[in-house]
């Protein structure tokens, strides 16, 4: 999916990647800063993460944790 440099608007699909690639930092500013470089941004709200695609910075939604 994003080895090819494919981006998907499916959340379940955005939501496994984000996991996979947290497991791999040891801080969330860390995950934070290298999601930035796969073009999301995200921001850390009540009841989860609020996903957001660079650079309109559009909300795609909200994952739990």
């Amino acid at each position: 999916m994003f080895a090819e440099n494919k981006m998907t608007e499916d959340l379940s699909e955005v939501r496994d990647f984000l996991i996979n690639e947290r497991a791999k930092t040891l801080t969330e500013t860390e995950w934070r800063f290298r999601m930035r470089g796969y073009g999301y941004n995200l921001r850390r709200v009540e009841g989860g993460v609020e996903v957001a695609r660079l650079p309109q910075n559009s909300v795609l939604g909200t994952i739990e944790l």
